[in-house]
């Protein structure tokens, strides 16, 4: 897994991304008691649910591959020329 050049502000954008995704799609009411790492839980298992990326193997779910998976689905809907894949 290689880490992506501004992989903390990708995962920071990601899960802004993923909970307003939730949100409109009716699935989830976030509370301003949740932690960033349910967050991050939640928003990868909604996004492997819609099959919006591919699941990991269960052995190697944790938060950091889940944080990098993040990343990269944020990564690939930003265009080429944005300053965070650069």
């Amino acid at each position: 897994m290689k880490k992506l050049k501004h992989e903390a502000e990708l995962v920071k954008e990601a899960i802004l991304a993923g909970m307003k995704y939730g949100v409109d799609r009716g699935a989830v009411e976030w509370e301003a008691t949740d932690s960033a790492s349910e967050k991050i839980l939640y928003i990868y298992r909604l996004l492997v649910h819609d099959k919006k990326i591919q699941p990991l193997p269960e052995d190697q779910v944790s938060q950091k591959t889940m944080r990098h998976k993040l990343a990269l689905w944020y990564a690939k809907q930003l265009p080429k020329d944005h300053p965070l894949l650069k």
